[in-house]
């Protein structure tokens, strides 16, 4: 029975966490702050190379 209650309290802890996380990163928005990095990231790099135009 303390195993069982062991492994439940153990699973609430995770799921806590997890729980946790997700509000922090909803909250303070950062998931759109991060994409917004990447983005830069990525226009940075494509904005060097040289366009190949055939008329």
């Amino acid at each position: 029975m303390q195993k069982l209650f062991k492994g439940l309290f153990k699973l609430i802890k995770i799921a806590l966490i997890v729980i946790l996380a997700l509000f922090i990163i909803y909250f303070w928005n950062l998931d759109q702050k991060l994409m917004g990095w990447a983005y830069k990231q990525v226009n940075a790099m494509f904005d060097r190379k040289k366009v190949d135009v055939v008329f």
